[in-house]
């Protein structure tokens, strides 16, 4: 019976890339080789989840000013990407900038009340559905057998992997997520507004 990869199998996986031999546990994970591939699956997760999919994405999320820090809004480390739906901006414009929400046309990072935004987070290994740990996992390994044999055959065979990966991630966003233009607040807008007209 199949089951989730785990970040060993993982590293394993991208270890076998070049040959290496696989490592019995993440704390075995000090040789160098073991340390990098560790690393560069950290990295390409990092790079994947900022991309922000219906796993990782939250709706509607209040973030509150911190009175103890001068009325700033800080925001999770594992926090990437925040933005305001179109129905809550008012007169901001929000991004993120360090550890803190900052408002643009505000110029300032303080804020009078709670906002709400949609949020794209960065989720543990264990917390990520199987077919974006598919896709991190091939694109890692691609990207470590890149720096350390730079073969191009071997190149051009995980390039295909990682494209057929991507698909089934895209295929799982599309079976899970729900997307609809219906979903979508400027066109509910819309639609709401022409049917007022037409009444």
């Amino acid at each position: 019976m199949a089951s989730r990869t785990s970040q060993l199998e993982a590293v394993n996986i991208i270890l076998s890339a070049v040959g290496e031999p696989p490592i019995t546990s993440l704390d075995d994970a000090n040789g160098a080789d073991a340390a990098i591939a560790n690393n560069v699956l950290t990295e390409v997760s990092n790079e994947i989840q900022s991309m922000g999919w219906h796993f990782n994405t939250v709706r509607e999320v209040e973030l509150a000013p911190d009175a103890g820090d001068s009325n700033r809004i800080p925001l999770a480390s594992n926090i990437v990407r925040v933005d305001l739906e179109t129905q809550h901006t008012g007169d901001m414009d929000v991004v993120q900038r360090g550890d803190y929400l900052y408002d643009r046309k505000g110029k300032t990072d303080v804020f009078g009340s709670t906002v709400k935004a949609t949020v794209v987070y960065v989720l543990e290994w264990t917390q990520l559905p199987e077919p974006a740990r598919r896709l991190i996992n091939t694109r890692a390994a691609r990207i470590f057998q890149d720096r350390m044999v730079g073969s191009g055959d071997h190149h051009s065979f995980t390039m295909q992997d990682e494209f057929n990966a991507m698909v089934s991630l895209k295929e799982y966003e599309g079976n899970t997520a729900g997307h609809s233009i219906f979903g979508h607040y400027d066109t509910f807008r819309s639609l709401d507004r022409n049917t007022i007209r037409a009444i």
